[in-house]
């Protein structure tokens, strides 16, 4: 093929053969442009089978000049998408994580304010050790999974989730406890 319309032309007639050579050429390319921001190989993965996907399947209603800048753009688009959706997830996850805490004590609200709870919940988590209190931030505000936070940390998932049940224990015996002189 001698020019992108040419390409872009076959492709548009349904060219397989193009299609797999584009796929071919760009994937790596595609791949590390999307595991650079997403910084999950398997996420990143996903974007780009989604771009070629979406390539194949709009191959006559899309006009391309320049494949390479194109599937490189189509790629951030998805990037972005995606990490809007772990943005909501994460706040999703502190919300309901909030709820589950307020369940622990139902009759709180009337008590004390929410706020003065949260404040003294954050002095708690502060005063974690160090190790157990970033992984705890890890999981709880960043939304991260156990393993994630192991890699991240070049520690085993099984120390990630005994600091997570450490820290939970110790927070929610806390709790009680300011709750107790509250209430008394």
């Amino acid at each position: 093929m001698s020019t992108s319309e040419d390409s872009a032309t076959f492709l548009a007639n349904g060219d397989r053969d193009l299609f797999n050579d584009l796929y071919i050429r760009y994937w790596e390319k595609l791949f590390l442009v999307a595991n650079k921001h997403l910084k999950d190989a398997v996420v990143a993965e996903d974007v780009v089978h989604d771009v070629f996907l979406s390539l194949w399947n709009n191959r006559k209603k899309v006009a391309i000049q320049q494949f390479e800048n194109y599937l490189v753009t189509a790629v951030k688009y998805q990037v972005l998408t995606q990490i809007r959706k772990k943005a909501y997830a994460r706040k999703y996850t502190r919300e309901a994580a909030m709820d589950s805490a307020a369940e622990l004590v139902p009759e709180i609200s009337h008590v004390v304010h929410n706020k003065k709870i949260l404040e003294l919940l954050y002095k708690e988590i502060d005063l974690l050790p160090e190790k157990c209190r970033l992984i705890f931030q890890y999981s709880r505000e960043a939304g991260m999974t156990s393993k994630e936070i192991a890699q991240t940390l070049k520690i085993s998932k099984k120390t990630v989730d005994n600091q997570i049940h450490k820290a939970l224990e110790r927070l929610k015996f806390r709790l009680k406890h300011m709750l107790f002189m509250f209430l008394g």
